[in-house]
């Protein structure tokens, strides 16, 4: 072996030891840290504040949906008002704006005193990030919370440089792409933006925003955005981490030219594990963190709650997301990689080449319950479970971003990363767990893009809005909206909501390669699938979609593309149900769950030769299917029922939707099955749907729009 995990000399016990002049250099060089330290508390202690951002709120925007053009990439619009005045010349922008921004501005000589600023490490290696303690002391509060370390003072930044007066019609069109976990701030900073008078070589500016997951909008910015037409492209991309920027560049297509490789980091925000306050205190992390090593050993022990006093909760459920969808997926496998040895250590390329530690980190991914899209998918089924009676029959941990954990904590959810709802808190709070060999952080980021249909007025645009987003008051909104400024400091209020810690061991932002690196090694090491597929092949199925094709026949396209998505050694099954009066369900099981590589051809025949029947017996045939299903689980694989109906439950047969859900509860709990529902065009019954996921932990997806369905499959199987 070559890399960070080859076997050391004998006597070492794995372990990486150093010269004893390092050590003496490095005592030196920590004394010398921390006495410098004092005297900037000291000398800042009368003349720095701590600025209390207040409740965050909705932006109010002058018009919402679409662009002014129609445009279907608009997903909300504010504009700065034009006028007829005699134009002002934009205001230059800072060097700053050109290239990644991992420290505060310089203290500006109208502001208040002098800040600190915060140095990152290597990729993989911990270094000192100042946050901000609670306002007040709260429950929520950590044990390094709970530090006793001086209150850290928000940075000088500059003030926000309008013009004078606004420029004139017609306004320069500056659209965005975000991320689905910053999109309330990217709205909120186009707001504030578009609120003062903007003159960009003498027009008004008008800003469109659409929320996306960052997987996709990475996917559609390498191949350079090819699918929308010029018009209506973005000129900016904000997503949630400068990792994306590499993964879109790297990809081969355009957007190795129209992605930059760098951007302007804005907003920060701490990726660690989150837990329900009561198993946090059960298992002593709430008090004492544990290291990533720690984590994924304990996700890996399906006798943990047993041994720390309660058995009732079943198995350690550790929920991640997809890293090809997701930043919290991507730092959550940098955090296996850096400590398969048990070490914890920097990630380097030789650690994807070097087979014991794809073994180990392989070995982790077995702990994953399932895999989901976003963040938000796994607090929204949380809080369906807790309302349920129980958060544990769901989630145990799982790796989030902060401002996820303080959006759970106030009452917010989303089982769509776009529609939140709003409701009380919940009774089970999360409390963020930051594991002390250092976290990664999801920084922010704009990057304004080199497309070729970007007008020169565009470009300055975009570059004054990238200036506005490192301002006092667009920080003060960052800090307003539950992230860190990019100072590192959060805002009292959701500091205390979300029990954030007021200090952390940050881990820099790992390099382009290796985030690839981790990317492209996740279809083999990602947790295995066992999965059956449910049709619906009731009479209603051979009803047109819009591209003239029966629904059924979409439905059968989708599912081989879906295909696709799987490793040769995850195992699918194909099932369709149906029923004549009085008769039991056809055409059952027409392609037993097998190892895909050897079952290929069986299964793509067999749905091809799939045809409608008759009635419709959902009830009976989910409780039928996911009990075939569990009679074989496998704890090592992810067991599941991909059910794609078009109809509600309109049968002779006799089974009730209560006692459906009370068998699917029932399995779920001994053996859990995750029954993922597919509502197939407008007929379907999305609440019997929603119902029957809910009930086994799994989601409801939307393809009411039955040309929609192979995109919302594809979307689907990412939890595999």
């Amino acid at each position: 072996m070559t890399g960070r995990h080859a076997k050391q000399p004998s006597g070492e016990s794995g372990r990486r030891r150093r010269p004893a002049w390092v050590w003496v250099v490095g005592a030196v060089l920590v004394i010398a840290a921390v006495v410098a330290g004092v005297i900037r508390i000291v000398a800042n202690s009368s003349s720095n504040r701590i600025v209390d951002a207040g409740s965050p709120g909705s932006p109010t925007t002058t018009s919402a949906g679409s662009a002014a053009d129609g445009s279907p990439y608009s997903g909300s619009s504010v504009a700065a008002r034009p006028a007829t005045s005699a134009p002002e010349a934009a205001t230059s922008v800072p060097a700053a704006a050109t290239s990644v921004v991992e420290s505060p501005p310089a203290a500006s000589s109208t502001q208040d005193g002098p800040t600190s600023q915060s140095t990152l490490g290597r990729p993989g290696t911990p270094t000192a990030t100042v946050m901000p303690p609670p306002a007040s002391q709260s429950s929520l509060t950590n044990a390094s919370a709970r530090t006793t370390t001086a209150a850290p003072k928000v940075a000088n930044y500059p003030d926000d440089t309008p013009a004078k007066v606004p420029g004139a019609a017609p306004c320069i069109a500056l659209g965005m792409v975000s991320s689905l976990e910053n999109q309330n701030l990217a709205r909120a900073a186009a707001a504030a933006y578009t609120a003062a008078p903007r003159s960009i070589n003498g027009h008004c500016v008008q800003t469109t925003l659409t929320a996306q997951r960052t997987g996709v909008a990475a996917a559609a910015a390498a191949s350079g955005f090819a699918k929308l037409k010029a018009d209506q492209r973005p000129v900016l991309w904000l997503p949630d981490s400068p990792a994306w920027l590499a993964t879109a560049r790297a990809a081969g297509g355009p957007g190795a030219t129209v992605v930059p490789s760098t951007g302007t980091i804005f907003a920060r925000s701490a990726v660690l594990v989150a837990m329900p306050q009561n198993m946090a205190a059960a298992i002593g992390w709430q008090d004492k963190p544990p290291t990533w090593r720690q984590v994924f050993d304990t996700a890996a022990d399906r006798d943990a709650w047993a041994k720390a006093g309660h058995p009732e909760w079943g198995t350690f459920r550790f929920g991640k997301t997809s890293p090809l969808v997701a930043t919290s997926g991507i730092f959550g496998m940098l955090a296996e990689y850096g400590s398969a040895d048990g070490v914890a250590g920097p990630v380097v390329p030789a650690d994807f080449t070097e087979r014991s530690t794809a073994a180990a980190v392989k070995k982790d991914e077995l702990a994953t319950s399932h895999y989901m899209a976003t963040p938000e998918h796994f607090l929204w089924h949380a809080r369906q479970a807790e309302d349920a009676g129980s958060v544990a029959e769901f989630l145990s941990a799982v790796v989030v971003d902060e401002k996820s954990v303080w959006d759970y904590n106030r009452g917010l959810s989303s089982n769509d990363g776009i529609t939140v709802e709003a409701r009380t808190p919940p009774k089970q709070k999360l409390v963020p767990i930051y594991p002390t060999d250092g976290v990664y952080q999801a920084n922010d980021v704009a990057a304004v893009l080199n497309g070729t249909w970007l007008s020169a007025d565009q470009q300055a645009a975009a570059a004054d809005f990238t200036r506005f987003l490192l301002t006092k008051q667009s920080q003060d909104l960052v800090r307003a909206n539950g992230f860190r400024d990019i100072g590192g400091i959060a805002a009292p209020g959701p500091s205390a909501a979300g029990g954030f810690a007021p200090t952390v061991s940050s881990v820099a932002d790992p390099a382009g390669d290796i985030v690839t690196a981790v990317q492209k090694s996740f279809p083999d090491v990602r947790k295995r699938a066992r999965v059956l597929f449910l049709m619906d092949v009731s009479s209603s199925m051979s009803g047109p979609v819009a591209t003239g094709v029966s629904k059924l026949d979409a439905a059968k396209e989708a599912v081989g593309k879906s295909l696709g998505y799987f490793a040769p050694d995850d195992q699918v099954g194909l099932a369709g149900f149906s029923n004549l009066q009085g008769a039991g369900i056809t055409p059952g099981t027409v392609a037993p769950i097998a190892p895909l590589n050897a079952s290929r051809g069986t299964f793509t025949t067999a749905l091809a030769n799939l045809d409608t029947v008759s009635q419709t017996p959902l009830y009976d045939a989910v409780d039928k299917f996911s009990a075939e299903v569990a009679a074989g689980y496998n704890p090592d694989m992810i067991n599941a029922v991909v059910l794609l109906s078009d109809g509600r439950n309109d049968t002779s047969a006799d089974e009730t939707a209560a006692t459906m859900t009370e068998h699917l509860e029932a399995l779920h709990h001994k053996s859990p099955v995750l029954v993922f529902t597919l509502a197939f065009g407008s007929d379907a019954d999305t609440e019997a749907l929603k119902g029957i996921a809910k009930s086994t932990g799994a989601h409801y997806y939307d393809a009411t729009d039955p040309t929609t369905i192979s995109d919302v499959l594809g979307d689907l199987v990412t939890s595999f």
